[in-house]
């Protein structure tokens, strides 16, 4: 793509936040040119903003350790006359996030989206750009909504689904999916920790993750579902079920997975699928699109959070110990890097997406 998009990261100074500036350091065809956050931050330095709260493994980006933040709020009309599109993780309570990425859109600033507020809106695309990128399609009724021309509100899912949703899509398609059961084991990066400042979890396991599992039950229908006129439709099946666990890990989240099938496929037939499954992010060589999006293990003890979650990037899925069960058809195991292709990545690369498609224009 020759054309570079002039880009803001709203929500610059949390975890996700930091994620975004660190992803889109030196990104082919987005330039950040402008940092927003609460009204504590603004008026100072995005490096005196974060201060000994930054916790990536590499510095601040050298090019925004001087960009002083705006207010997310205050600052609206400013930020948006400055932008292509703005990404957004802001932490608010749930229906200020909605009216802040609304008011947005209205100003004609498209928003991609890290936080869960408009994930049930019905007109509001939520992607994962290997499994259902035609979603993005709904976007010209959204506008019609809104009264805008260019702007618009694109979300990406929950991070825990990008560990075992992928692995799902192709072979329901294929097959049938009936019911899945998942158990997921989830890094405390997803609460926007360290284990600095969440020293209870160091030696612990917390089987509860607020408003997690009906996320896990419910959005990958979402996903599943199809445009119907002026809204996104969910899909009626499979029927899911889900707990979600919080484990003493940095980064990555595991999902246990039980399914069965309309049609029962063989196990090679699975594997085949995965490891030959690609989506529209591969067609267009998305630049953070991993070359191979689902990655199948055969080792006994495999995928594991060290040696998997950085594969691609930390941008593809591992799958592995595929086997028979008493109860449902088959059982295995998926692992994905939760702020990578879960969160940050997952919006950079749905982002590019829908750059690639026009919509940015």
């Amino acid at each position: 793509m020759e054309k570079k998009f002039n880009v803001g990261i709203v929500g610059a100074t949390g975890m996700v936040g930091q994620r975004f500036a660190t992803l889109l350091d030196n990104h082919p065809w987005f330039n950040v040119v402008c940092l927003a956050a609460s009204s504590r931050s603004a008026g100072k330095t995005y490096a005196e903003a974060v201060g000994k709260k930054w916790c990536m493994d590499v510095d601040i980006p050298e090019k925004m350790k001087d960009i002083v933040v705006m207010d997310a709020t205050g600052d609206i009309e400013k930020i948006t006359s400055m932008v292509d599109f703005v990404f957004c993780a802001v932490d608010m309570k749930k229906d200020e996030i909605k009216a802040l990425e609304e008011e947005y859109a209205k100003h004609e600033c498209p928003v991609v989206s890290n936080n869960s507020a408009h994930r049930f809106t019905p007109d509001v695309p939520m992607v994962v750009p290997e499994l259902n990128a035609d979603h993005i399609n709904i976007i010209p009724a959204q506008r019609k909504r809104l009264g805008t021309k260019r702007g618009f509100v694109a979300v990406k899912s929950n991070c825990s689904l990008q560990s075992y949703v992928p692995a799902l899509f192709p072979l329901h398609e294929k097959f049938g999916v009936k019911r899945v059961l998942v158990c997921t084991y989830q890094a405390i990066s997803g609460a926007g920790k360290t284990f600095d400042t969440w020293p209870d979890m160091i030696d612990n396991v917390i089987p509860y993750i607020g408003g997690e599992e009906e996320k896990s039950e419910l959005e990958p229908l979402k996903l599943m579902g199809k445009i119907d006129g002026d809204v996104i439709k969910s899909a009626d099946s499979p029927a899911f079920t889900a707990q979600c666990i919080r484990v003493p890990v940095s980064n990555g989240h595991l999902g246990a997975v039980f399914v069965e099938f309309e049609n029962k496929p063989s196990k090679e037939e699975m594997i085949e699928i995965w490891e030959g499954f690609s989506g529209r992010a591969q067609e267009l060589e998305l630049p953070s699109a991993p070359k191979k999006f689902l990655n199948y293990f055969t080792e006994p003890d495999r995928p594991q959070i060290k040696s998997e979650r950085m594969l691609e990037n930390g941008m593809a899925v591992s799958i592995g110990r595929l086997r028979e069960d008493t109860q449902y058809d088959y059982k295995f195991v998926c692992l994905s890097h939760n702020t990578l292709r879960g969160a940050a990545g997952g919006a950079v690369l749905l982002a590019e997406l829908l750059a690639a498609e026009g919509y940015m224009d």
